[in-house]
């Protein structure tokens, strides 16, 4: 693998890193904050399953040799505050809607449209190894079933 693919592939698994990282945060947050037991539980499982997309892909960068980021590049600091701000909108919404269950989804609807993009960068990054690929485009998936899940919940409402 030549320098610069293996910068484009250490920097797509950093940011799929940091985007299942914000939207574990993002689901306990919002299961913290809403009544229903079945949503609660959903949101629940979500934020578990976000933490297991965690240690997937931190196994695999180990495995490559790839350690966390730890410079505070543009696009890493862009990344970072961009998963602040989805959290802080939902809080935010929360607090303001008196928890309206409805907000909540649609706060979560948001973080995975968002964290699809993030996918769909990464999977266009040149020097992505098939192991890692095949991890990649499986995790995608499931966020997406996971993102019409929320839309088929939240028309339910």
């Amino acid at each position: 693998m030549e320098v610069n693919q293996n910068d484009n592939f250490s920097r797509a698994l950093n940011d799929l890193v940091e985007t299942c990282k914000d939207g574990m945060k993002g689901y306990e947050t919002a299961a913290e904050n809403v009544n229903d037991p079945q949503l609660k539980a959903e949101l629940s499982n979500l934020a578990q399953q976000r933490a297991q997309f965690v240690s997937e892909l931190q196994s695999q960068a180990q495995q490559y040799g790839i350690s966390a980021q730890t410079d505070t590049t543009i696009e890493s600091v862009a990344m970072e505050a961009a998963g602040a701000v989805h959290r802080g909108w939902i809080n935010l919404k929360s607090a303001i809607a008196g928890n309206s269950n409805d907000a909540i989804l649609s706060e979560c609807e948001n973080g995975d449209a968002a964290a699809l993009k993030t996918y769909e960068t990464a999977l266009n990054a040149q020097g992505l190894p098939n192991e890692i690929r095949n991890i990649v485009e499986k995790q995608h998936s499931e966020i997406l079933e996971a993102k019409n899940r929320l839309t088929t919940m939240k028309r339910s409402i």
